[in-house]
């Protein structure tokens, strides 16, 4: 495949689809993170945001294939991704930050970004490295292409956000979408499944190995997405509740 052939093509017009695709995940979690930062700040935190999402890629297309291999590495991020969406809406994003060093706040913002994207960048680097069919100079197309593509995203969500502050649960709920997504699909999970009931698993195909079937996967993201709402619900109210004493 080189660049005067149409499989070339097609390849590039697959991993912009995929971007455009799989950027926004990353966007959602960076206006979320960045959404309680003075306007001064924001738009630091959404472009450091972006870069370590990005850094985060790079770091993973090198080793994608140990991590991939890796039992129990999905249930692990699935559980962290869960905390962070919990966190994350339970935020205030009204508080003042007169007594909040702005550098501090601006740092916390892309700390969490970064712990998020790490958990969330190993599907989107082997989604890429898959389209770029070994063709060094697409895997990198498709990864700066996602910086700008973040950057605005996260930038429009944010906009939403402040006039519809509804979206604050529907963003924490995708994450726990994707947390349930990630943990039924760990190796080990579908080993798991396998051995209890081989029903349950779909078997292997030349794009994949051996994964839940459609009910499960969907099932246990919309679990997941439950789970965020509902733990989010009770410590809001926890929270209301402390005040009010």
């Amino acid at each position: 495949m080189t660049i005067d052939t149409p499989e070339f093509w097609i390849a590039f017009v697959q991993i912009i689809w995929i971007d455009l695709i799989l950027s926004g995940d990353n966007a959602v979690v960076i206006a979320l993170a960045c959404r309680s930062l003075p306007p001064k700040h924001r738009k630091w935190g959404v472009i450091l945001g972006a870069g370590a999402a990005v850094g985060l890629r790079i770091i993973f297309a090198l080793a994608v294939t140990l991590l991939l291999g890796l039992p129990y590495l999905k249930v692990a991020g699935g559980l962290l991704l869960f905390w962070i969406a919990v966190k994350l809406l339970t935020e205030n994003g009204e508080e003042s930050h007169d007594n909040i060093e702005g550098s501090e706040s601006l740092w916390k913002a892309v700390r969490t970004v970064a712990i998020a994207d790490a958990v969330m960048s190993l599907d989107n680097v082997v989604a890429i490295a898959a389209a770029s069919r070994g063709h060094p100079e697409l895997f990198i197309f498709g990864l700066l292409l996602s910086i700008p593509l973040i950057v605005a995203g996260a930038q429009i969500i944010m906009s939403l956000i402040a006039r519809f502050p509804i979206l604050v649960w529907a963003g924490a709920a995708l994450l726990g979408w994707i947390a349930g997504e990630m943990i039924v699909s760990d190796t080990a999970v579908v080993q798991h499944l396998a051995a209890r009931d081989p029903s349950l698993v779909a078997p292997a195909t030349a794009d994949h190995g051996p994964v839940p079937v459609n009910l499960l996967f969907y099932g246990a993201a919309v679990v997941g997405a439950l789970i965020v709402i509902g733990a989010g619900l009770i410590k809001r109210r926890s929270q209301e509740a402390a005040e009010e004493v």
